[in-house]
């Protein structure tokens, strides 16, 4: 059974932050792989600075080709919206449960507000959490963080942004060494963020 780490996000543009983060945990903890699941596009809040799905899948997709062990996954763009991380768990399980043990991969800053998740409770209960350090002010529910279902990680704190790059970007400031080469190269040919 392959042990699975779950990475959620825009991946607007997918950084090399994310791809250090998820190389570390496959690396250096248990996780036999890691999937960079993209979030798909709301059709309820229309962003404008979010690419189009494919175009971030594609991005994700060319960052993770040559990390054998790193997966671009597209599964929440066929479910319904708006979409609940426990309703990708459930569709995962039933599709993939008897080779996978999915596990989520999560900053420390989206463990605090991950007691108001739907069903928290039940993705506690049934997956393991891996936390990777991010500098941020206040601290997590303290019973939350001893669960013995979370697992800190000691992964490199990378404090780069997607939101940051897109707006530097737009301003013209060379952010090329913040994306792997083939996420550069895609995003310029395309002119995204401009």
């Amino acid at each position: 059974m392959k042990k699975t780490g779950l990475f959620f996000g825009t991946f607007n543009p997918i950084h090399v932050g994310h791809l250090v983060i998820a190389n570390y945990l496959v690396e250096f903890s248990d996780l036999d792989e890691v999937w960079f699941v993209i979030t798909p596009q709301s059709p309820f809040k229309v962003k404008k600075t979010l690419l189009d799905n494919n175009h971030r899948y594609q991005m994700v997709f060319e960052a993770v080709k040559e990390y054998p062990k790193l997966k671009a996954s597209k599964i929440e763009f066929d479910l319904p919206q708006p979409n609940y991380t426990i309703n990708t768990l459930v569709h995962l399980e039933e599709k993939f449960g008897n080779d996978y043990e999915f596990c989520l991969i999560m900053g420390e800053d989206n463990l605090k507000s991950f007691h108001k998740w739907k069903n928290y409770e039940l993705i506690l209960e049934n997956h393991e959490i891996y936390v990777y350090p991010r500098i941020s002010k206040g601290s997590s529910e303290p019973e939350i963080k001893g669960h013995p279902k979370i697992r800190q990680v000691n992964a490199p704190i990378m404090e780069i942004s997607s939101t940051f790059i897109r707006k530097q970007h737009r301003l013209g400031k060379n952010i090329r060494a913040m994306l792997p080469d083939a996420v550069w190269t895609y995003l310029d040919e395309m002119n995204f963020y401009r």
